[in-house]
This record gives C-alpha cells, structure tokens and sequence, in this order.
C-alpha cells in the first residue's frame, strides 16, 4: 500500500494542517540497505524529497547533476565550508559531501521533508544544528557475515575495498546508540514498512503541526 491509499500517512503528511516539516535521516553501514530503503520511500511517498548534496567525487554513469548531487570541484567545496553554507559535512573514502543550509532551513518552514542518506558524524552535526528538526533512524545488517555477503556479492570493489568497507562498517554500527531508532534489515520489505511507520509517526508530533493552536481553538469556540 503506498502513501497515496494510506490514511494515517495522510494526515501524518499534512493534511489541511499547516506542518513544519522534518529531516528524516537513515544511516547504516555499506550493504545495510539504507540506499534500497530510501529508494523506495522516495518512490511511494510524495510528501519526501532526497536531500541534494554537494560532492567532490566524480558522477558515476546515469547520476544528474543537480539532481542525484551537486558536483563541485575540491576548491569550491573547500570555499562552502569556509562560509558555513553547509549544515554538515564530512571526508568519506577522500570525497567530500555536504547538505546546503539555505534550501533545506526554507523548505522545513514549508512544510517539506527531506530525506537525508548520511553517516553518523552528518548526523551528529545535523542534530547539532536542528535538533528538533531531525529524526535519526538506523539500519542493521542482520550479521556481519551477511554484511559480507551482500558487498562482495555487488560485484563492483575488490577485495582491499571490500576489506576497508568492513572495517569503516564496524566502526559505524558502534554508533547505533546515536539514533532515535533502529531497525535490522533482515527482510527488505519489512524493514521499510517499519521506516514508514516511524516516519508517520514523527510527521504527527504535536510540537510539527504548526497549525493545530489554531485550529484546536476553532474547536473550543462556543
């Protein structure tokens, strides 16, 4: 069932309340399905958008710019950070990446929410900043053998790349107490229904519908 059809979702997304809207963050280890999960979710919820970041690294075949990331040169990014444009950012495998601070402030006071696929000192540096804004959800292998399994079965790094990606895995998974939530990804499509649940659920916080005062009054009105 997609958001479309679902009616907890529905008024979770806003409904005919005025809503702030949230910074939903899944962070995992390579392999982990953050990636697959928010795929889908872009895909069957019209009320998300992926947060565009800037990237130092080359586009890979069939990436946009603009619309998968911002491709920036090293000096330019170097220059965004110096004037505090980014509201996180961080060095992954000699790539910088980083989420632009205007478009993202605007868009929450819309009432849009941004889906932000990052690892944990993004999120940190997310939380620092926007606390209340931010929702921070983390996905689990099921074992690490199984993590094993799923990079080496991608067929695209070699053996070094694979054996630094394990270890860069178990140095992220021992920040899982970091996150509001977490959820093993034993089972694809389970999991994501579990991600959907919690999102719904954060979207109907009483302190994000901006709009309920008002309403809530109408409401009292003799």
């Amino acid at each position: 069932m997609d958001s479309a059809s679902h009616p907890i979702q529905d008024a979770a997304a806003g409904g005919s309340l005025a809503r702030r809207g949230l910074m939903f963050i899944m962070s995992s280890p390579s392999g982990a399905g953050k990636t697959t999960i928010s795929r889908m979710l872009l895909e069957r919820d019209e009320h998300i958008c992926m947060s565009v970041s800037c990237t130092t690294r080359p586009p890979r075949p069939g990436e946009v710019d603009g619309k998968d990331y911002h491709f920036v040169s090293q000096a330019e990014f170097d220059r965004m950070v110096a004037d505090e444009e980014f509201l996180e950012w961080a060095t992954v495998f000699g790539n910088s990446y980083g989420t632009p601070k205007a478009q993202v402030k605007a868009g929450l006071k819309e009432g849009q929410d941004y889906l932000f696929d990052i690892d944990w000192q993004g999120t940190q540096q997310l939380y620092q900043k926007l606390e209340r804004d931010v929702v921070r959800v983390f996905l689990l292998p099921p074992s690490i053998d199984e993590l094993r399994r799923r990079l080496t079965g991608r067929g695209t790094d070699s053996e070094d790349v694979i054996a630094a990606r394990m270890e860069r895995a178990r140095s992220e998974i021992s920040h899982w107490d970091g996150y509001d939530y977490v959820v093993v990804n034993d089972d694809i499509d389970a999991c994501f229904d579990k991600v959907r649940e919690i999102l719904a659920a954060e979207r109907m916080r009483r302190a994000r519908q901006t709009g309920l005062i008002g309403f809530v009054r109408e409401l009292m009105t003799p």
